[in-house]
């Protein structure tokens, strides 16, 4: 271990309701109690993309601080830095920051399909860490939730794999101390024993009734133009919903545009079709940052405070109109 500080505090910033951003999360505890300190005291925080400094107002208050799955912070108490996203740095002067930085604790790779798997990789090839057992499934889960590398749309719709009702669960749970409580559970024990925890099993009833009620009304809602489908929840109560059920219902689609609205946000989420036989020709993040938001070439999205929703709707219009049009023959 580099360190001997019996207890040393981590605080881990992790992205939210994401299944990518928690297994990310409980494998860097994992490697920290491994690589610095068996016995850390380690603490969590989620923390979601919008304009701005998203760290803004969050106290960096352990010993060390830790990110993942999320935007590159340059605060000089954020010592470790795992992330895959395209859209990292912003503003973009950031990266400098990450380039000049040989801490040894800060990595980045945006062609990694999800965070977790670039992070275990790491670990066990630079940090002498070691993931067996129940990690091993984790970490090939998020790589195939992160990278929608699913089958068929079918597959990532129907929900019947354990990974994919905790995904569901955690895409929609608005308890911080019960998503902790998932990442604490992750490794220890298999994911069809956690699927089945009350705590998870129980609320899980209702939202797969509401998922089912959002595939009905995604049919609806969805019109299609040119490759592009676009279908606005804001009026319908939906603030999340499985991005995947309009590939489902509408296959021959390359990209979606889709508007949600919650408490925190107004949101556009813009996708690529995994299934598609059309070649993907735009870099949905490039697209997503020039309105403040962003994410990877093939999925992002775009957040806006709540009452900008007129704007949201402007923008995704903006977005709809531009992926209906030719765009990079090769997009990065």
């Amino acid at each position: 271990m580099l360190g001997c500080g019996v207890g040393r505090t981590l605080k881990i910033f992790f992205h939210d309701n994401c299944f990518d951003g928690a297994s990310s999360a409980a494998l860097f505890g994992e490697l920290y109690r491994q690589h610095v300190d068996a016995d850390a005291e380690i603490s969590l925080q989620g923390v979601q993309h919008k304009r701005g400094d998203p760290f803004e107002g969050l106290a960096l208050d352990g010993e060390d601080n830790a990110c993942v799955d999320f935007r590159y912070s340059n605060d000089p108490k954020m010592n470790w830095w795992f992330d895959h996203h395209v859209s990292a740095f912003q503003p973009s002067e950031l990266e400098a920051h990450f380039a000049a930085d040989d801490s040894g604790k800060k990595f980045y790779d945006p062609t990694s399909k999800s965070c977790a798997k670039f992070l275990a990789r790491i670990a066990e090839e630079k940090l002498g860490c070691s993931y067996q057992g129940e990690w091993r499934n984790l970490i090939d889960w998020a790589d195939i939730i992160d990278g929608a590398q699913f089958e068929s749309a079918e597959v990532a719709v129907e929900l019947a794999e354990p990974a994919l009702k905790i995904m569901t669960w955690l895409e929609h749970n608005p308890n911080p101390e019960l998503t902790h409580r998932l990442i604490r559970t992750f490794g220890s024990r298999s994911l069809p024993e956690i699927s089945t925890e009350s705590w998870i099993k129980e609320p899980l009833v209702s939202l797969l009734e509401a998922h089912r009620a959002n595939i009905e009304l995604i049919g609806a809602r969805t019109v299609c133009e040119r490759d592009v489908a676009f279908f606005d929840l804001t009026r319908d109560g939906v603030s999340a919903h499985n991005k995947f059920i309009v590939y489902m219902l509408f296959p021959d689609v390359r990209y979606t545009v889709g508007l949600t609205l919650s408490s925190e946000r107004a949101k556009i989420s813009v996708g690529s079709n995994p299934w598609s036989s059309v070649p993907r020709t735009h870099n949905i993040a490039t697209i997503c940052e020039r309105f403040g938001g962003g994410g990877h070439p093939v999925v992002g999205a775009i957040s806006l405070p709540p009452d900008q929703l007129e704007r949201a709707r402007e923008i995704a219009e903006i977005v709809r109109t531009e992926l209906m049009e030719p765009g990079d023959s090769e997009p990065s």
